[in-house]
């Protein structure tokens, strides 16, 4: 993918043209210049308060264009957000969607010594890219700590508040296989585990996981997203780590 630093190749294959935009060519006027010669714009205002910083993954879709209004490349066009460190991207985009938050769609004009100057057959010059800021899934939730009194607790300590009311009617059962998409932290708010991250949807016998996630799916149907606060006794026991009390945001996609 070009948004990469060390991209090498094209994306297989030949997406759907997005239609360049009228100002393709040159930032325009009301464009915002930073220190680095980077330009931009924002085109569609966010929803969230957080910037990423350079250590957070995100999930963006965007589309580039050389300034003839060639396209090379698009997640739009491919219909697949990507999730990728900030760390990794091209220093104009990396210092771009360091602007933004969550929800927001900006328009980026990068230099070629912030794109791909010296980077073989990769788009030489300026490029252009409209990037959209899904979502910061390496950032831990506000209620890390401890669960908010809304939080619902069952009889053997597990915590819970529903994120995303589901569409299914149906909840698994113990001997239900589930595919989730999925993310933890410890209450010091570092992520452990995520498949948002790795974007891979996992899938699991529910009796073949620690007894929090067993009893906590149980009470979700198809297409809920809930949070879940699991105490460590029904997470590892204290026999490996993370230790202490875990967060996950558990979204149930399907139950097989």
């Amino acid at each position: 993918m070009l948004i990469l630093a060390a991209a090498l190749t094209l994306a297989l294959g030949t997406p759907q043209t997005q239609p360049a935009p009228p100002d393709v060519a040159a930032p325009p006027a009301d464009a915002m210049k930073t220190a680095s010669g980077l330009a931009t714009k924002v085109i569609t205002p966010g929803t969230g308060k957080d910037h990423p910083t350079k250590d957070d993954i995100v999930i963006v879709q965007y589309t580039g264009w050389t300034t003839n209004g060639r396209m090379f490349d698009s997640s739009v066009s491919r219909a697949t957000p990507q999730t990728y460190p900030v760390a990794r991207f091209v220093p104009g985009m990396a210092e771009g969607v360091q602007m933004m938050v969550t929800g927001e769609k900006r328009r980026l004009w990068i230099p070629e010594n912030l794109a791909y100057k010296g980077q073989g057959n990769l788009p030489k010059g300026m490029v252009v890219f409209d990037v959209e800021l899904m979502s910061i899934p390496s950032r831990a939730p506000s209620d890390i700590k401890a669960p908010p009194s809304d939080a619902k607790k069952t009889a053997s300590g597990l915590a819970y508040k529903v994120l995303k009311e589901g569409t299914g009617g149906r909840h698994p059962k113990t001997s239900d296989k589930v595919t989730v998409h999925y993310t933890g932290w410890t209450t010091d708010g570092k992520m452990f585990d995520s498949s948002v991250v790795k974007n891979q949807p996992a899938t699991f016998p529910l009796d073949g996981v620690i007894a929090g996630w067993t009893e906590g799916v149980q009470l979700m149907v198809e297409g809920e997203k809930a949070r879940f606060w699991i105490p460590e006794k029904l997470a590892y026991k204290g026999e490996r780590p993370p230790y202490g009390l875990l967060v996950f945001d558990i979204e149930l996609m399907k139950i097989n």
